[in-house]
């Protein structure tokens, strides 16, 4: 058996998880991406999706901020006009590059609703040839949904099992793993329904992370916050999400993980950053302190402003830069307790 090269695999969390900065969750597939091309009217092509990665990875002075790129596997291959590889231009720009590798959620058979992520088949030696390539993690999402008797046992049992079956192989491989376990905002649940469960799979899933002999030290988990349903009729405040989320965590998460980076999951860009910086600032209702740092792993909430300045036009490039670096800004603040409603003021 191999055994886990735990020096490199501990600086590399420690470079993701750096004081002031997050990852950048830019590994949507061709799908999804095409999807959002489409909605803003740009060509659905991969000379525009490199186009567009490229301005991303680029953005000068954007590892102030960032810390990690989530990339797609088409982007780990692409270069930039001057031919030279992403991954190089983040590490140039002292960003860790990391890689999805997780095929997609399917329908769970016998569950109607459910889903199941796959990806396992061939993933050792998918591993072995993204880290030739420059990636230093992973990233595989596993989607819970909460309905009438939703997210069940047989969803969470299948997707926690997978989750760390693919962590250990990571670990095997040198690749720092980021276990990214979301209940969705989907619906009318309400805030206590979104934390129990989400408590249920968490606890799941770390359950399977120790039988599989995964090395918390050398994981970082990508969780949901704990937020009411998009079709709730009752939103709760700030605080009430931060206390939930954070209560969530500390009845589910081991000490011993080495970091925690949310994902935004469709949240507004700007309401993301208010509820991230929640959770840094001290106020009477906060529950203990954490035992672990906790950043940002956004998708839409950093990429959709530059996305709408680009809008597929070359000329636009710098404002869409612009766009990311606020952005990140905003959110590099917000881990550090010190964002304010001013910093969105042109």
């Amino acid at each position: 058996m191999k055994t886990i090269d735990m020096p490199l695999l501990a600086d590399t969390a420690r470079r993701l998880m750096a004081d002031g900065k997050g990852l950048l969750a830019m590994d949507e597939s061709t799908g999804t991406c095409n999807r959002r091309f489409g909605a803003a009217g740009i060509p659905q092509t991969e000379a525009f999706r490199r186009a567009y990665r490229e301005l991303l990875v680029s953005t000068p002075g954007l590892g102030r901020t960032i810390s990690g790129a989530i990339l797609f596997e088409e982007t780990l291959h692409q270069r930039t006009r001057d031919d030279v590889l992403f991954t190089q231009v983040l590490e140039d720009a002292g960003i860790v590059p990391g890689i999805k590798v997780d095929l997609g959620a399917k329908l769970l058979a016998g569950h109607p609703g459910e889903r199941v992520t796959e990806g396992l088949d061939g993933l050792r030696a998918r591993l072995k040839a993204y880290s030739e390539k420059g990636a230093r993690f992973a990233k595989w999402r596993a989607v819970f949904s909460i309905e009438t008797g939703t997210p069940g046992p047989a969803c969470i049992a299948a997707n926690a099992h997978a989750l760390a079956r693919y962590a250990a192989l990571c670990q095997e491989a040198s690749l720092v793993p980021i276990v990214e376990p979301e209940v969705l905002m989907d619906g009318a649940h309400t805030l206590a329904e979104c934390g129990e469960a989400t408590h249920r799979v968490l606890h799941q899933v770390f359950e399977q992370l120790d039988q599989q002999g995964v090395v918390l030290e050398a994981m970082l988990l990508k969780p949901n916050m704990v937020l009411p349903g998009t079709e709730c009729p009752v939103q709760d405040d700030i605080d009430a999400v931060a206390d939930a989320t954070l209560a969530c965590l500390l009845r589910a998460v081991p000490a011993a993980v080495a970091g925690i980076a949310f994902l935004s999951g469709g949240q507004p860009a700007e309401l993301a950053t208010v509820r991230l910086n929640a959770m840094h600032r001290p106020r009477d209702t906060a529950p203990m302190s954490n035992p672990w740092p906790l950043t940002f792993s956004f998708g839409r909430a950093l990429q959709q402003p530059a996305l709408a300045a680009w809008a597929g036009n070359d000329a636009n490039r710098v404002a869409a830069q612009q766009a990311l670096l606020h952005r990140a800004a905003c959110n590099g603040a917000a881990v550090l307790g010190r964002y304010g409603a001013v910093m969105e003021t042109p």
